[in-house]
């Protein structure tokens, strides 16, 4: 797979969102299925693996995720970018307290969970409307002169955020939801980034399925822990809406002989030098298609149509940027 910089991170052009192995998608798989795919994926050429230590505790217990995610890179770990990231509960903010040691020792435990000793990449996971975010830039900068992480980043946020830590502690990485029927980072954020030499992360590149073509008005899912339930744009009335956008996919998928899923990784690969989307699924078979979203080109000519017909379509059951993990973090799915 073809190699890409997230600031000074080299990664694969597509990465792995590690979520679903523990959390988000109702019934997870068995240890052993999950760890396999994982290092399929590495096989298939994946060099860039995302998690959380709050993946799992949704039904099992904090850093969940991160032990299947160590275990299963551990042979590989020095040829692979790993992300993982960390969340200051308000319960943790006692009188006096020490956000360096705060911020550390949950990357320790991390660490311990990861079986290494460093992280490529460190995001915070929401912004805590209680602690300044040039705060953290500080103590983002210390665990990389200390040589714990390498580099560091933020997830949901936009540019006024941004703009706060970047004097202090550069950023590596932006962790943004980011599709085709998600595109507000398009106004500010992707610019700012490309600037500033920032990556910038797509979570739910295949917009939770709809772009895969997979989901239908009748697509029932799990009861239980699967943030599909509450994504509007998986709603009965704006999947019919957003079928356009399907069948222009479609269209395109059928004359590169891809999928619909892997024209849209395309789509924002030839769109922005700095992306470097990470679908997450629980599916080996899935995985591996997304991951072939690295290998489709699209000329400058079928860039540009492509971009013209989706520009045509209204898009149905926005759910934009949410920065505060107050507001994020009350709901009852996490990304």
């Amino acid at each position: 797979m073809k190699k890409r910089m997230i600031g000074n991170l080299e990664v694969s052009a597509v990465g792995m969102g590690c979520m679903g192995f523990s959390h988000g998608y109702g019934q997870i798989p068995e240890r052993s299925y999950s760890i396999e795919a994982i290092r399929d994926a590495y096989n298939a050429g994946c060099t860039f693996f995302d998690t959380a230590e709050t993946y799992g505790n949704v039904l099992y217990y904090e850093g969940h995720n991160e032990e299947i995610v160590g275990e299963a890179i551990e042979p590989f770990r020095d040829k692979v970018v790993l992300a993982t990231k960390m969340h200051i509960h308000d319960e943790e903010l006692t009188e006096g307290y020490d956000l360096y040691e705060l911020i550390k020792g949950h990357l320790l435990r991390s660490l311990k969970r990861l079986r290494t000793d460093y992280v490529d990449l460190y995001y915070l996971h929401r912004v805590n409307e209680n602690v300044p975010v040039e705060d953290v830039a500080v103590v983002m900068g210390k665990l990389i002169d200390e040589g714990l992480i390498k580099g560091w980043g933020m997830s949901q946020v936009g540019v006024s955020t941004i703009e706060r830590v970047q004097s202090i502690t550069p950023l590596t990485a932006v962790q943004n939801l980011y599709n085709i029927l998600e595109r507000d980072c398009e106004k500010e954020v992707f610019p700012y980034c490309l600037e500033h030499n920032i990556g910038v992360v797509p979570f739910s590149p295949i917009a939770s399925g709809f772009l895969s073509g997979k989901i239908k008005v009748d697509t029932a899912f799990e009861k239980t822990d699967d943030v599909r339930n509450f994504v509007p744009q998986l709603k009965k009335e704006n999947i019919e809406g957003n079928q356009p956008i399907l069948d222009i996919l479609n269209r395109y998928a059928a004359e590169k002989n891809a999928t619909p899923a892997q024209v849209s990784i395309a789509w924002m690969l030839k769109k922005y030098p700095n992306v470097v989307p990470i679908p997450g699924s629980k599916n080996k078979g899935r995985i591996l298609e997304n991951l072939g979203g690295g290998d489709v080109e699209l000329t400058d000519g079928e860039f540009k149509a492509l971009q013209e017909a989706l520009d045509a379509c209204q898009i149905y059951g926005h759910r934009g940027i949410e920065e505060s993990q107050h507001k994020t973090f009350s709901n009852n799915w996490k990304k």
